[in-house]
């Protein structure tokens, strides 16, 4: 069965850039009868404000959501990332790394988006930062908007960290661990995490775990340019009248208009069923090349 899901970081209330992604991945999912998952992803805890968590489930509720099953939270998943650290670990993917931000910043180069490791602590064993080695050829995917994506990860990205020194586990470990769990056939998430998919996926054929097909959307942004999201002060999502930020996220993700309707769900029950085929272009699965 076809299963997306909605991923959060509860750093601040959902804006109108959460609710496009939150969008078309409900739609791509529930308009080819598949299941959504809702995934609340508090792996790194300075970044996590109080209450948020419960506000973005309140949130999605008010637009008219519904998720399955029961909602996942990365920071009660410690055990499961920690083994599969252990297995790339016995494999010999994953070394110590003591370097300072000054270090790597010193000995690094450009990447795709940042500094590259260099790998100067490889082989290392001791405290510290635990790395992925990456020795993968280039990475070539199929995005269902985008075309063919190729990185060579070694070059463009190098090796990453998979858990901090202060014990803290990655984002793309976290992302690629919960997604194998959750059995996850697609990702529909803003361009923006389009560097990360090629790590997350040497980190899968790393761990056996299928490749999902992936969709990275155009980003929302301010009157400045500038993304939207809690770093550029966006505003909240307001629960107590949600059709308004849905039609335009609709608009914004191609839709016609939707009449009169009696609320939220019933909204999401009409962008339903007028997708993909009006979306502009539609929002389809792909599979990685």
């Amino acid at each position: 069965m076809l299963r997306g899901r909605f991923a959060p970081t509860p750093s601040g209330p959902l804006h109108f850039g959460s609710l496009v992604a939150a969008l078309a991945s409900y739609l791509a999912a529930r308009s080819q009868g598949g299941e959504w998952l809702l995934r609340i992803e508090d792996v790194d805890p300075p970044r996590v404000m109080p209450g948020v968590s419960a506000a973005i489930l309140r949130t999605l509720a008010a637009h008219g959501f519904e998720w399955d099953g029961e909602v996942l939270y990365q920071s009660r998943r410690g055990e499961a990332y920690a083994s599969a650290v252990a297995r790339l670990a016995a494999a010999g993917r994953v070394y110590a790394c003591n370097c300072s931000r000054k270090g790597i910043t010193d000995l690094a180069r450009a990447g795709v988006d940042g500094l590259v490791y260099p790998g100067t602590c490889r082989g290392r064993e001791g405290p510290g930062a635990l790395r992925f080695l990456v020795d993968a050829p280039r990475v070539v995917f199929h995005d269902a908007l985008l075309g063919r994506v190729a990185c060579d990860v070694q070059a463009e990205c190098g090796d990453f960290v998979l858990q901090r020194a202060d014990g803290v586990y990655s984002y793309q470990l976290a992302v690629v661990v919960d997604d194998a769990l959750q059995g996850i056939t697609q990702v529909v998430r803003g361009a923006d995490l389009l560097t990360s998919t090629p790590r997350q996926i040497v980190l899968q054929r790393a761990l056996a775990y299928p490749t999902p097909a992936y969709t990275h959307l155009p980003l929302a942004l301010d009157a400045r340019g500038l993304k939207l999201g809690k770093q550029t002060l966006a505003a909240p999502l307001q629960d107590a009248n949600p059709l308004p930020a849905l039609r335009l996220a609709g608009r914004f993700l191609g839709l016609p208009q939707i009449g009169a309707v009696a609320g939220a769900s019933h909204w999401l029950a009409a962008a339903i069923r007028l997708w993909p085929e009006a979306a502009t272009p539609p929002l389809r699965g792909s599979k990685v090349a």
